[in-house]
């Protein structure tokens, strides 16, 4: 790829033009926006729960909105999704007031990294229950433990789910000049948009990245070469976000993974290999032994799932049906951005101005350029993340651009600046220009890197002499008060989840009274398919 087309791309300018000169003003509106964000059930003095998941917050195998994560302690709340960003926050604040309520005296944890953990022993395995699919989830979490540490499976992250509109690919459609199949070209752009955030995706972890920071109990008496910053804390002193490092999902675990985003042929192709490949260290650690499933298998990944990466391509799928049958079924319905931490300084753990910026961002990665990406060039974008996540403030830092060492800032302005057209795009119709306006709000992290959230955690921490532990803990409880105090509370809304949460457990029996088949028949048939 030549730098000049990087710095002035054609086709980008082309696209653009052809968005703005459709008649479609207001063409890049009306993406569809959804959130799923983790949080550790934590107890008042911030060490991880033991108790179960809240019956009365439903069936964690069947509510769509209020599940587990990894651990029983590690709760996931889901947003369906919404055409406007405010209505998302709506939700996300609503079901955030109703799990608050019947939490007692618990503390969802305002952080991504843990805080105060004994020991992998500490971090309880989500349960759902006695029917094969609900067993088949806790063995596959526990192979998750056996093979990365249950620690690393506590932190906790935001994920954006993001569709394009219909009306956007009738008109790229016809700017592209495409003769493909609708959901061919859909599919094509979407894969479009996974190589590009590769590309560009460490801006993500600059502008929000918010784990600069870490308690000492989270390597469990492993060496680290993270700096003391006091005397339960270690750092990066320049960090982003040490969630996404090779300290968290970015693990030497995984090294041997390499996934192409070329095509979704591709994709689908390598994500089946890894989870039908035999994988020696796990071979080791057994499946099925003394009569107790360890692992789902021994292979590279025991599912799709297991592998971490900054961004996804989703369908939905069918009941028992695999994530990768699901796209080779009816392709790429959405898109599910990863790489967010939890915010310690908003009480549902994200804001609109990040959320607005990312719709502009993926709207970016669509319409620039995005040739294959090679095995040599993949090296450098896995550098340059893992760089950033580590050492994302450090003043003069560079980046491998094209082969050449580039300013991580000079970079980042050019990428903002070419958002500006799609910011004022999807600011049609509102007076206010909330796109532009979150846009402005990350060029001043740029020209002032103590704006950035990273460097606002290290600054609060300085300033109150907290720990680490100490900020997220007294954090935790401000969010915990912040949403018992609101008023007047969504009464309805409140009403529909305590329904759902019931249903939920109707829903889950009837799946276990309805198996027919024995647990090891059940994974053979699941996995084999």
């Amino acid at each position: 790829m030549s730098r000049l087309r990087n710095v002035v791309d054609k086709n980008f300018e082309r696209r653009l033009a052809g968005l703005i000169n459709s008649g479609e003003r207001a063409v890049l509106r009306g993406g569809r926006k959804g959130v799923e964000k983790e949080s550790l059930r934590v107890t008042p003095a911030g060490e991880i729960v033991q108790t179960r998941h809240p019956a009365v917050l439903g069936a964690p195998l069947t509510n769509d909105h209020i599940t587990t994560d990894f651990s029983e302690s590690l709760i996931e709340l889901v947003t369906p999704p919404f055409g406007e960003t405010w209505e998302l926050l709506q939700y996300l604040c609503d079901i955030h007031q109703f799990v608050y309520r019947h939490l007692d005296d618990e503390l969802l944890w305002a952080t991504s990294m843990p805080g105060a953990i004994e020991s992998d022993a500490r971090i309880p395995l989500a349960q759902f229950g006695t029917s094969n699919v609900g067993r088949m989830k806790t063995i596959y979490r526990h192979g998750l433990g056996v093979r990365y540490g249950r620690i690393m499976q506590a932190i906790s992250g935001v994920h954006f789910n993001y569709s394009f509109s219909t009306a956007l690919w009738d008109v790229l459609e016809h700017v592209n000049q495409s003769a493909l199949a609708r959901q061919d070209f859909v599919s094509e752009q979407y894969f479009s948009v996974l190589r590009n955030y590769r590309r560009y995706g460490w801006l993500v972890l600059y502008l929000f990245g918010t784990s600069p920071a870490v308690s000492r109990s989270f390597f469990a008496g492993r060496e680290t070469d993270l700096q003391p910053l006091d005397r339960d804390t270690v750092y990066e002193p320049f960090g982003t976000s040490l969630r996404m490092s090779d300290i968290g999902y970015r693990n030497k675990n995984q090294a041997t993974v390499s996934v192409s985003v070329n095509s979704l042929d591709e994709y689908v192709r390598d994500l089946s290999r890894a989870i039908s490949t035999p994988y020696p260290p796990y071979e080791k650690i057994g499946v099925k032994v003394n009569g107790e499933y360890r692992q789902l298998n021994a292979n590279i990944l025991q599912l799709e799932n297991e592998y971490y990466s900054f961004i996804r391509p989703k369908r939905i799928a069918r009941s028992g049906e695999r994530p990768t049958k699901a796209l080779q079924r009816a392709g790429v319905e959405y898109v599910e951005v990863r790489a967010l931490d939890v915010s310690a300084f908003d009480p549902v753990g994200v804001n609109q101005n990040k959320l607005r910026f990312l719709e502009a961002f993926l709207a970016l990665c669509l319409l620039r350029e995005s040739e294959p990406i090679s095995r040599g060039e993949q090296e450098d974008l896995d550098a340059n993340h893992l760089k950033v996540a580590r050492r994302g403030r450090e003043p003069g830092l560079t980046l491998n651009r094209e082969g050449r060492s580039f300013p991580m800032v000079d970079w980042a302005r050019e990428l903002l600046d070419s958002m500006q057209g799609l910011c004022e795009m999807l600011d049609q119709g509102e007076p206010g220009r909330p796109y532009a306006a979150a846009l402005e709000q990350q060029r001043a992290k740029l020209d002032d890197v103590e704006r950035t959230p990273s460097a606002r955690i290290l600054t609060e921490m300085r300033q109150t002499g907290e720990t680490f532990f100490e900020l997220a803990l007294r954090m935790s409880k401000l969010h915990k008060d912040y949403f018992l105090d609101l008023y007047p509370p969504n009464e309805r809304r409140l009403a529909e989840f305590a329904s759902a949460a019931q249903e939920s457990l109707q829903a889950q029996e009837r799946i276990e009274a309805n198996d027919k088949i024995d647990l090891d028949t059940y994974l053979a048939q699941y996995l084999a398919d």
